[in-house]
């Protein structure tokens, strides 16, 4: 149970560097918008620190994205939900 849930952290987390590299984004830039550091930010991307379903929210906010492209789009999904999301 316990690799399953950390399976998951890690696809949320790289979804999370993926859209924000698409949408040109440092993490310095998600950092300040997020109001922490920007080591802070990078254990979020790296699946060190788990997110709470607020900074969930907060994230998703600031990329553009439906929450739901965060926790469940694969690598192959992701490009076209974020573009949907920006049309």
């Amino acid at each position: 149970m316990k690799d399953t849930l950390d399976l998951k952290v890690q696809k949320v987390a790289a979804n999370i560097r993926k859209i924000r590299e698409y949408r040109n984004y440092t993490q310095e830039y998600l950092a300040a918008k997020l109001r922490i550091s920007q080591n802070a930010y990078s254990k979020i991307e790296l699946g060190h620190t788990r997110i709470t379903i607020d900074r969930l929210f907060r994230i998703a906010d600031i990329l553009g994205v439906d929450p739901n492209t965060i926790l469940n789009c694969d690598e192959s999904e992701y490009l076209s939900a974020i573009n949907s999301n920006t049309a």
